[in-house]
């Protein structure tokens, strides 16, 4: 029996949605917002539940190779006998890259009675969900079953996407969610479908944003909203509306690319509220670790080398 297969998702954690490989025309890349969460979780030596589906072929091969490489539990892992493994072609150009994202994949189809009975294996505290894999309604109806079948805080990664996301889609995670993780365009969206407003985000401690944010938290009643602003750290506004934390990015030494910073940031915030850091520490922790991301290239460290003094320093107690 394989390491991978012994591994039991042990963890407070369930990480929901798209697992799929970046197609460049040099290789292919393993990726999906929830993925990039779910691996660095599990090299900081956590065990989250990846509930996820692939397809028979060589791509999903590929991602059954990454559950193992980290240790991930393959109790959330479904195989598709007929669709695809999901899949995003990008293409290089003068202006940067350009993502086709492909419809019809098999984390499209992922099946409600398979991710509640993993999911009963465990007992989760926290249940991370974003918005792609929610395009479906077979997912989607997956998503909420799951959603309803735990007591567990709902960490939404908004992830607003150009033909692949509707508003009414939106509007039904933030009511699903408690905690809210946007950047600085997905925030101007939300502003501007419900509370019909434009704020200057450059100013985050402004009375226009602070108020902005405090009317999202109260429509949609959520527990805080985290904004990460890229270089300049990220801000976390809570439902009491006192408890509003700007933590600064540990800049690297040398900026290579953004892709997965999100994922680190929101991978190191459930890793602190799992161990019980302060809030303050956990949001400085995940922007420093969001920076150190951006000096590599594509969205995880190939190894766990990488993690090794950020384990050492984080986690010695």
């Amino acid at each position: 029996m394989r390491a991978a297969d012994m591994q039991m998702a042990t963890g407070s954690i369930v990480v929901f949605g798209e697992a799929l490989v970046d197609d460049f025309l040099t290789g292919q890349v393993v990726g999906g917002a929830p993925f990039n969460v779910a691996r660095n979780l599990a090299a900081f030596g956590s065990a989250p539940l990846m509930i996820t589906r692939t397809g028979d072929d060589q791509a999903g091969a590929l991602l059954c190779a990454q559950f193992e490489h980290f240790g991930l539990a393959q109790q959330g892992l479904q195989r598709d006998p007929t669709e695809p493994t999901g899949r995003v072609l990008v293409e290089r150009g003068e202006n940067g890259h350009r993502f086709t994202i492909l419809p019809d994949q098999a984390y499209d189809r992922i099946d409600s009675a398979a991710a509640l009975a993993a999911a009963a294996a465990c007992t989760p505290s926290t249940v991370y969900f974003g918005t792609l894999a929610q395009r479906h309604p077979t997912s989607r109806a997956t998503l909420r079953a799951l959603l309803r079948s735990c007591d567990a805080v709902r960490y939404l990664d908004l992830n607003v996407r150009e033909g692949q996301v509707s508003e009414r889609c939106v509007f039904e995670s933030l009511h699903e969610a408690d905690i809210v993780k946007v950047n600085e365009e997905e925030l101007q969206d939300l502003f501007g479908w419900y509370t019909h407003t434009r704020q200057d985000t450059g100013d985050m401690g402004g009375s226009g944003v602070r108020g902005a944010c405090a009317a999202l938290i109260r429509i949609f009643a959520l527990e805080a909203l985290i904004v990460t602003l890229g270089p300049r750290g990220s801000v976390y506004f809570g439902a009491d509306g006192a408890t509003v934390v700007h933590a600064d990015t540990v800049k690297p030494a040398r900026m290579v690319d953004t892709v997965g910073a999100g994922d680190a940031f929101s991978a190191i915030f459930l890793l602190g509220r799992e161990r019980g850091w302060p809030l303050e520490l956990t949001l400085a922790r995940a922007n420093e670790f969001a920076g150190a991301v951006c000096a590599i290239a594509g969205a995880v460290p190939a190894e766990r080398a990488f993690y090794a003094p950020y384990v050492a320093r984080w986690l010695a107690d």
